[in-house]
């Protein structure tokens, strides 16, 4: 039986990444009522709140006491996913490992928990693909009902499996963000819309990579973290936990964070074009292709976030073209026996790139991540 979920006492609030406004967080909020940009959860952590030797479990909720609530979770056993040495000082953090085989997991556990939470009746998303997967698990997981639009030519591994956990499919002419723009018109009034940093709690399920990431290398974190970027929640997420644990006194105040590296393919890349051009903003990418179907979200909401955290962090983006991207697939699976997805195969290419033009250094720790499973692709 589902728990009744209880509160995080050191939940302080909500407000927008970009005008700061708050909102109430004991209501279901989307996106800011002012400016209609995400939301964030804020928290008041102080040094020693929140120890790591108190954390306890095997899934992503160990993190609970820097979570939004600490019970009553929607889980099926996500997170803590392998940090795998693949070369001289360099890991990839498998993220096929997860429920449903992608990160999509960590964003849905939080998102569906919260909206449990409010007494949302039904879920909806419009989704490139593994996003609507996961939506689909954790709404039954809920006893929620679930309704998914994604454009037409997703590969249909994935359109299959949502049908499979009892979502209701729509397939649309277009991009993730025609789905998006479908649900909106067409889509069930009573439904909560559960899209990337289109409601303030996926962010929170996915910042829990970075906490793994500091446990995983003994309390530290890498000196860079390469990304495959679509609409940017974990991007987003990771840059906002490095902010927590220096609030919470695991990091030192005012030390370096790991450089964040936005991979995105040549056929849509907002993010690496907005961060080359000294932008504030994203602007829609026209006519986007590419096959690593996460990477094709040409207008993020979020952009301007990702900016920010490329910026404050040093980092950088980086844009890879489909031959490549397949080219780098293959190797890194081949060199690791991982099950490779295209959008970590990106990633594993702009790693090249990145020691050509000597971002990395020698002695930098890297860390490539793997955001799901190859098999849905085939």
């Amino acid at each position: 039986m589902h728990r009744p979920s209880r509160p995080n006492p050191l939940l302080r609030g909500l407000s927008c990444f970009a005008c700061e406004t708050p909102h109430d967080p004991l209501r279901a909020q989307g996106v800011c009522t002012r400016c209609g940009m995400p939301l964030r959860v804020d928290y008041a952590f102080t040094p020693g709140c929140v120890e790591v030797a108190s954390l306890r479990g095997s899934s992503l909720w160990r993190y609970r006491d820097v979570l939004p609530v600490v019970a009553g979770e929607v889980t099926l056993s996500e997170g803590f996913t392998p940090l795998l040495p693949v070369g001289e000082r360099v890991w990839v953090k498998d993220e096929a490992r997860n429920p449903t085989g992608s990160f999509k997991a960590r964003g849905m556990t939080a998102a569906v928990t919260m909206a449990k939470h409010f007494g949302a009746r039904a879920l909806s998303a419009p989704s490139a693909g593994n996003a609507a997967g996961a939506l689909a698990a954790y709404g039954a997981a809920a006893g929620l009902p679930v309704t998914v639009a994604m454009p037409e030519d997703t590969p249909h591994s994935f359109v299959e499996e949502c049908r499979l956990y009892g979502a209701d499919v729509h397939l649309v002419a277009g991009t993730i963000a025609d789905a998006g723009a479908y649900l909106r018109s067409h889509g069930p009034k009573d439904a909560f819309d559960v899209s990337t940093l289109r409601e303030p709690y996926r962010v929170e399920g996915k910042k829990t990579m970075a906490y793994e990431l500091f446990e995983q290398f003994d309390g530290e974190l890498p000196d860079v973290i390469i990304y495959p970027t679509g609409g940017g929640t974990g991007l987003v997420g990771m840059w906002k936990a490095f902010h927590e644990m220096e609030a919470l006194g695991w990091i030192r105040p005012g030390a370096a964070k790991p450089k964040l590296v936005s991979v995105q393919a040549e056929g849509c890349a907002p993010v690496v074009k907005g961060f080359r051009e000294g932008a504030e903003k994203t602007v829609p990418w026209p006519s986007p292709h590419t096959t690593a179907y996460g990477l094709r979200v040409p207008s993020p909401i979020a952009g301007f976030v990702c900016l920010r955290a490329l910026r404050e962090t040093r980092g950088t983006g980086v844009t890879v073209s489909e031959e490549t991207i397949g080219t780098a697939t293959r190797a890194l699976a081949r060199i690791s026996g991982i099950d490779v997805c295209p959008e970590g195969g990106a990633a594993w290419a702009a790693l090249d790139q990145l020691r050509q033009n000597r971002f990395i250094g020698e002695r930098d720790r890297v860390v490539v991540f793997n955001t799901g499973t190859g098999l849905k692709y085939r």
